[in-house]
């Protein structure tokens, strides 16, 4: 089984397509970018310009949500990527989290993804979607096309243009609770998941997945090498704590964790500051242990990390999305880490996975 390791970027116009290309020439198989409107640019424009940039590298949103989007838009800008790169585009989705916080509202309920991920596939696959599956998305007040008593009128709604040659862009979703495991592995292309770095926890949340018919599972994974253990922990909390927080959206644990990891993860959403997301110098980062750290995550030196994406393979991950260090952390320590993993991590997993080794 070929393992496909992706990085992750910021959607900004000006750096997402730097960040491309640099990721397309270290090797990774693909780079996905955050939907979080007050924190970044829109990512549909920094892919597309990113496809410029590369031939190779698949580009995705990592990850975009049902309540900011209609389905028929986002399936329009994920398909004008896939025609920018000749084909290399994935939509990502989830309940949504920074993105609606800045809004004031909280993730979207698992109704809301299921329907948004179920109609957006339909419009990406050409399909007709009937006008009483988009009412939802209707704004308050909105009018039937029927006052303005035209000789004729569309019956349904259908993207039209989408290209021929191309395959539809598959759409796939990112989970943690069972509930949302079990959407993802029913209506997704791909399930994701955002369970952390714990062999057990992982072979769990695959297995809820698979049950529901998730043929293919990915993982994000906090992946920091660093010789030195200490400095790693440090470049990789800022990152580590925004998927902890998952775990534990509404104060409690839905999937099987140890005790003590439970405790730092309800400690972590008691703390959640959202002004502060994915900074290290956050008060929610303060809450990690050393321990929930190296279990949660992955880090340390380069041979460490490379016999724990090898075993999260062993369970069938056949991509992983690497977040690694902190924005916020120390510049010259996240440049070393980063140089590490794709100089030595990166290649050794691809070679571990393929047999080569």
């Amino acid at each position: 089984m070929a393992i496909e390791v992706w990085a992750t970027g910021i959607s900004h116009v000006e750096w997402a397509p730097a960040a491309a290309a640099r990721a397309e020439a270290e090797g990774f198989d693909g780079m996905v970018v955050v939907d979080s409107q007050n924190l970044s640019g829109d990512p549909f424009v920094a892919l597309a310009l990113a496809a410029r940039e590369t031939s190779r590298l698949r580009l995705g949103t990592g990850v975009t949500n049902p309540a900011t989007r209609h389905p028929a838009a986002v399936a329009a800008a994920i398909a004008s990527v896939q025609v920018a790169s000749s084909g290399r585009a994935v939509l990502g989705v989830g309940r949504g989290d920074s993105a609606l916080a800045h809004l004031g509202i909280a993730p979207a309920p698992l109704s809301d993804l299921e329907r948004f991920v179920r109609v957006t596939r339909a419009y990406l696959r050409g399909e007709h979607v009937a006008f009483d599956e988009l009412r939802a998305y209707e704004r308050e007040g909105a009018r039937s096309i029927d006052v303005l008593r035209l000789a004729d009128r569309p019956l349904d709604s259908q993207l039209h243009w989408l290209p021929q040659d191309l395959p539809p862009v598959p759409v796939e979703v990112v989970a943690t609770g069972p509930k949302a495991l079990a959407v993802a592995g029913e209506q997704a292309d791909r399930t994701l998941l955002a369970v952390g770095a714990d062999p057990e926890r992982v072979a769990y949340a695959a297995d809820v997945a698979r049950k529901a018919g998730a043929q293919r599972i990915g993982a994000f994974v906090n992946v920091v090498a660093h010789p030195d253990v200490a400095i790693a922990r440090q470049v990789s909390v800022g990152g580590l704590t925004t998927f902890a927080r998952f775990s534990a959206m509404d104060g409690t644990v839905p999937t099987p964790i140890d005790k003590s990891s439970e405790r730092v993860l309800q400690e972590v959403h008691q703390a959640y500051d959202m002004r502060h997301h994915t900074r290290a110098g956050s008060p929610q980062a303060g809450r990690l242990t050393n321990e929930f750290i190296d279990r949660f995550g992955i880090v340390g030196p380069p041979d460490h990390c490379v016999r724990r994406l090898s075993h999260l393979a062993a369970i069938g991950i056949d991509r992983f999305i690497v977040v690694g260090p902190s924005i916020d952390s120390d510049r010259e320590q996240a440049r070393a880490s980063m140089q590490t993993f794709t100089h030595e991590v990166l290649p050794a997993v691809k070679a571990v996975t393929l047999g080569v080794m």
